[in-house]
């Protein structure tokens, strides 16, 4: 069974990454929409449909937030973090920057010791807007999987046939270490095919890709909710470590969620 988040605004709720959340959905209320379609991605496939509701206009995303963290601030309850998350790929939303610049705003305006997060699988990176809007968050959190182009299309499925993992590794190359990698690791199979993200030759080329990248910090993690693709199960947190320490000795922070 999918979640999909049915309002602009959900939460707070309690992140194994980041704390107290306040999460800000700005795709489509009852459907999914996202450039990829990630086997084990808790809102299901994209096949489900973006729904009739259609992006929320950036005057509704302003006008959502800043109640939600008015009530938060009366009721004495502060957010460690602001995330841009929900139901798909919350940089498809065409005011992506805009939106952003006003999520600024009303940070400072009622907890201005909140962070703004965006966790995004990099996509639209190369869009200059984009690419700038990240560059103002205070935790720009991408996605990368895996640094093999065929583990890639068999674990995220990006709509795109021409996606690169070699170009989106480019692009995180840009932002200068203002990033932080997140990847999570999954073993199982699906349509038949064999995913396993944790082999050595994978961990190799992706602590090579992290050496590229040179992020502030890497998150690893597996998966903790039921998945669309069945055939998964988790790594265990003790395999987890292993490759947090692998990370750590070349100079890179980062946490594990297990």
């Amino acid at each position: 069974m999918s979640l999909l988040f049915n309002e602009i605004i959900f939460g707070p709720i309690h992140s194994r990454r980041l704390g107290v959340s306040l999460g800000v959905n700005l795709l489509p209320r009852d459907g999914k929409l996202c450039s990829f379609d990630c086997v084990y991605c808790e809102c299901g496939y994209n096949i489900q449909g973006k729904g009739k509701t259609g992006m929320p206009s950036r005057e509704e995303v302003s006008h959502a937030l800043e109640l939600k963290l008015n009530e938060m601030k009366e009721a004495g309850t502060a957010p460690d973090v602001i995330t841009f998350a929900g139901n798909g790929e919350p940089t498809l939303h065409p005011s992506f920057d805009a939106i952003i610049d006003d999520t600024i705003l009303l940070r400072n305006k009622y907890f201005p010791k909140a962070k703004i997060c965006v966790l995004s699988n990099g996509t639209l990176v190369k869009k200059e807007s984009v690419f700038n809007a990240l560059n103002k968050v205070d935790e720009n959190i991408l996605k990368l999987d895996s640094a093999i182009q065929e583990t890639v299309r068999r674990l995220d499925s990006p709509n795109l046939r021409t996606f690169s993992i070699h170009e989106t590794i480019a692009s995180y190359k840009k932002f200068n270490g203002k990033l932080i990698i997140q990847t999570l690791f999954v073993r199982g199979t699906h349509n038949g095919k064999t995913i396993d993200n944790t082999n050595p030759l994978e961990i190799a080329d992706w602590l090579s890709a992290l050496e590229e990248i040179r992020p502030a910090s890497v998150m690893i993690y597996t998966i903790d909710r039921a998945t669309p693709e069945k055939n998964l199960v988790k790594v265990p947190v003790s395999e987890l470590k292993e490759i947090a320490a692998k990370v750590k000795a070349l100079g890179f922070k980062t946490s594990v969620a297990g």
